[in-house]
């Protein structure tokens, strides 16, 4: 056999062991989705602290011993799967009648709070683990050297995925949580213990995650990034599959590990006299497959148009126009902001301008999430690529800060506007799940192209001149473009074209019959929502001196999501309030303690949990109250 072709083969076994590593993950994912509902952010996490644990326990029960192995993996999968029923029933069971966002925001919080508590016990170094008794070696395949352990995984996929399906349709309990993934109100009014089953569910589900990533100790570090990596891969799988699908879970493991297997395989290829990399598209790939997937067929490969669950069309309580106090008031807040730099106190400066940035973006993603219904998973990608739009005509085409920062709404409505035309055509979780496959390709994008972007290093030397290098200066034009777009889109929302927004939200048959494109209208807020969003990556950029690739991603959709939740969806200065208190809870722990990720995790639970319909609904009631 030649060598192209063993490489070939030697890569394909590769895909083969990856998509087993990724069907583990996925599996209990989409486990826990298909009976509660819930699209579990903490999965991730949960994957992570099965690495660590094993890391621990095989330690304890002896690293070279057959037994003390295989015991650490199954001990830390089984304690993983028991932290997760703890979660169910400490928390999750508390918000199951909240809106579906609060309980991603829940499940976020508890992503911080696990991430800490791995870098209390284990420390931020990374951890190499032992590898496996007995299977230490190496197998000939066609001359070529393929490691036992990588046989052992390949093997590993399909026998969970066997038994997953003979428990699923081959008991009771099986029946149930199928029965369940259909119909679960109909389920609990025959007498089936609802609690119970989610808790098993969760269970079931916490144990594949920390068994994928028990089994990952011999290959690959033990680290604390490793929750977000692997969430982003479980959520690919899962709606390439089909959300709730086990099946499509498995299928989508293994054409996604295919396809990186074989860009990676094929390497540089010479195409019509340039040099094509390949193995620069194992970033992108997965979330190009996804992005196809929903544009071709919504609800992924096996997977079937979710139900509605009963009582969840619901329409959204309608929001109430301005009273006549509320612009004075909001021009007396917005006065009081622009005195604070008089009183020289350059850290609050900063701060301050930090806040009117964030508080633009989480208006902007407001606008699409709660007049437009429209989730968004990656709305950093308009933050992100107007940062860059306005970084790269400043310094590529040396032109003024003023003039660069025209590039960024533009930009980030381009991107929107294109972007925006492929998801309009989902709904729910599956067009969430598309806008942060776009994310994450503008993301690679960035990330790889070093001539350009400046590749992970980003753009540094991003410093105004003339006017606007005075920062008390920059500072009021912040104030200014933030408090000016805040103000646009929030008397849009009351304008002919809101109103047409939300009558597409909350019905669409009947928008239509009146003669409103819906589709039209919730295109063109994505473009102006994607404009807000470069307006305040512009600012940003100029505010910090420098960017990188994480202006866009996952990390910062999630904070804007985080900004909106915690404020409240269903009011006007619910995202502003959010995004001030994010901003000022993030910075004010972030400098007290090295665990801050767990404070802000815990303050973000306890405000789930006590406001369900977040701080701005809160103030709402309170006012109504009174």
């Amino acid at each position: 056999m030649s060598d192209i072709f063993a490489d070939i083969l030697i890569q394909f076994l590769n895909g083969l062991a990856g998509a087993s590593s990724l069907f583990l993950v996925a599996a209990g994912l989409s486990l826990i989705f298909g009976v509660t509902r819930i699209v579990n952010f903490a999965h991730g996490a949960l994957f992570m602290l099965g690495l660590y644990l094993a890391w621990s326990l095989i330690d304890l029960f002896g690293r070279s011993t057959l037994l003390g192995f295989w015991g650490g993996v199954l001990a830390a999968a089984l304690c993983v799967g028991a932290i997760g029923a703890a979660i169910e029933i400490v928390v999750l069971r508390r918000i199951y009648k909240a809106p579906e966002l609060f309980q991603l925001l829940a499940t976020f919080a508890l992503v911080l709070i696990i991430k800490d508590a791995v870098l209390y016990f284990w420390g931020a170094e990374e951890l190499l683990g032992p590898r496996a008794p007995g299977l230490r070696g190496a197998v000939e395949i066609f001359g070529r050297r393929f490691p036992e352990y990588e046989l052992l995984m390949i093997a590993a996929g399909p026998l969970v995925f066997g038994l997953l399906w003979l428990l699923l349709h081959r008991t009771r309990y099986g029946m149930f949580v199928r029965a369940a993934t259909q119909d679960r109100e109909m389920l609990a009014a025959l007498g089936t213990d609802e609690r119970r089953l989610f808790t098993s569910v969760f269970f079931l589900g916490a144990f594949l995650a920390g068994l994928g990533g028990a089994l990952q100790i011999p290959r690959e570090p033990a680290q604390l990034s490793l929750d977000i990596a692997v969430i982003s891969d479980a959520f690919v799988v899962v709606v390439v599959g089909g959300m709730g699908s086990i099946g499509g879970a498995f299928l989508a493991a293994l054409l996604i590990a295919q396809a990186k297997a074989l860009c990676i395989a094929l390497g540089d290829v010479s195409m019509f006299g340039t040099v094509v990399s390949f193995s620069k598209l194992t970033l992108v790939v997965e979330f190009a497959i996804m992005a196809a997937v929903l544009v071709l067929r919504p609800w992924g490969l096996l997977g079937k148009p979710l139900a509605l669950a009963r009582g969840a069309g619901a329409h959204a309580a309608p929001l109430d126009p301005p009273g006549p106090l509320f612009w004075p008031s909001s021009l007396v807040v917005l006065v009081l902001l622009a005195l604070a730099p008089l009183g020289g106190d350059r850290y609050l400066l900063v701060l301050m301008g930090d806040i009117a940035v964030f508080a633009l973006f989480a208006v902007s993603l407001h606008f699409l999430m709660g007049p437009g219904g429209l989730v968004s998973f990656g709305h950093a990608a308009y933050f992100g690529l107007g940062s860059y739009a306005a970084a790269l005509v400043f310094l590529r085409f040396d032109l003024p800060a003023e003039a660069a920062l025209f590039a960024a709404p533009l930009a980030g409505g381009v991107a929107a506007l294109l972007f925006g035309w492929f998801c309009v055509r989902l709904s729910g979780v599956y067009l969430a799940m598309l806008t942060l496959a776009f994310a994450q390709i503008a993301w690679s994008v960035v990330f790889q192209w070093n001539d350009a972007t400046g590749g992970s290093n980003g753009l540094i030397g991003l410093w105004p001149a003339g006017a606007l290098k005075d920062r008390t200066l920059y500072f009021w034009a912040t104030l200014t473009l933030c408090a000016a777009g805040i103000f646009f889109l929030w008397r849009t929302v009351h304008a002919p074209f809101g109103l047409a927004l939300r009558a597409a939200r909350d019905q669409p048959m009947r928008a239509e019959a009146i003669g409103i494109d819906t589709r039209r209208v919730q295109w063109l807020a994505f473009a102006l929502s994607g404009a807000f969003a470069g307006l305040a990556g512009g600012l940003f950029a100029f505010a910090k001196g420098s960017i990188s690739p994480e202006t866009l991603g996952v990390a910062r959709s999630v904070d804007g999501l985080a900004m909106v939740l915690l404020g409240g969806v269903q009011t006007l200065t619910g995202p502003v309030l959010g995004a001030a208190v994010f901003t000022w809870l993030q910075d004010e722990i972030a400098r007290n303690t090295q665990y801050w990720r767990a404070i802000l995790g815990l303050a973000i639970l306890a405000l789930v949990l006590a406001f369900p319909h977040g701080l701005g609904g809160a103030l709402k009631r309170l006012r109504g109250a009174a």
